[in-house]
């Protein structure tokens, strides 16, 4: 019998038809995955992510009102002739950047139903190969090379494989929860069950399920069975929890222990960190930045 490797994984999946409505009324005309954070739209740092990890083709999850996510991804011939007639090259290569970065595609979410349901959309582009899953409010710093650890675990152990982070007992009602075991890596855990959102009292665990996913094509069938869950909605965590009961439906699920730098866009407070904590960090505004944010602070305490 000739061993055949598995197939290496070179696509991502992007769920992008959410409404904004914790950011109205910037998102009433405006895509929230197109908020800025710094000078880029929060979405571009997620198909950088994508890229990174070697996935170069990116399927899109879209709604209504979203045109302007492949907008910014296609070309703007207008505004490349502008700033090349300018000699603007530096702004040039900006602008260029987005639309080279990856082979897109699109899809239309027609009814949303959940993140279990936007998945399933993408079953026709996927077929029956493994793929990523990554979800737009959680941007990963490029230092910490998550999504890539999780291809490497998938090619490895086959299944599927999440990413895991702890948080405070009191937090937990906010996520998916893992029940886990170790392995004989540790940064990798095996998952034997999964809860959405518990109370505090009720979950197996602190590490909550963060927005990256590793997934066998099996999950589709069970996608395609699985009954509303919590909110009315189809869940990922639940059809996840069915492959943690029965690997011999799609493998084994493992999740990464990530302990690296996370920036939380979905909720306003920590969009705002992430802004303060990425400007600090550059190189082109952090000096300057940081200089300000300093006698800001100061001045702040001094005045209370």
């Amino acid at each position: 019998m000739i061993y055949s490797p598995p197939p290496r994984i070179t696509k991502a999946v992007i769920p992008a038809a959410g409404l904004g409505t914790r950011f109205l009324p910037a998102t009433k005309a405006t895509p929230k995955e197109m908020l800025p954070v710094v000078d880029k739209p929060a979405i571009q740092y997620v198909v950088e992510e994508a890229v990174a990890a070697g996935l170069s083709d990116v399927l899109m999850i879209t709604g209504r009102n979203k045109r302007p996510l492949e907008d910014h991804f296609d070309r703007n011939y207008e505004l490349e002739e502008a700033l090349s007639r300018k000699g603007d090259l530096r702004r040039l290569a900006k602008v260029q950047e987005s639309s080279d970065l990856a082979t897109m595609h699109y899809v239309r979410q027609g009814d949303p139903r959940g993140l279990g349901h936007a998945v399933l959309c993408a079953e026709p582009h996927v077929g029956d190969q493994p793929f990523a899953v990554l979800l737009g409010d959680d941007l990963i710093d490029p230092r910490d090379p998550l999504l890539a650890r999780m291809v490497e675990v998938q090619e490895r152990e086959g299944g599927s494989v999440v990413a895991l982070m702890e948080v405070e007992p009191e937090q937990i009602h906010l996520y998916g929860c893992a029940a886990v075991e170790p392995t004989a890596h540790s940064d990798v855990v095996k998952v034997h069950d999964l809860v959405e959102k518990p109370e505090p009292a009720d979950a197996p665990s602190n590490y909550a399920i963060i927005g990256r996913y590793v997934l066998d094509p099996a999950v589709f069938g069970i996608l395609r069975k699985t009954e509303p869950g919590r909110g009315g909605e189809i869940q990922l965590t639940d059809a996840l929890q069915q492959l943690s009961a029965d690997e011999r439906t799609g493998g084994p699920v493992h999740g990464v222990v990530f302990k690296g730098r996370r920036y939380d866009t979905g909720d306003r407070g920590d969009f705002l960190r992430a802004i303060v904590r990425l400007a600090c960090e550059r190189e082109d505004l952090g000096p300057d930045f940081r200089a300000w944010l300093r006698r800001f602070v100061i001045e702040e305490m001094q005045a209370s």
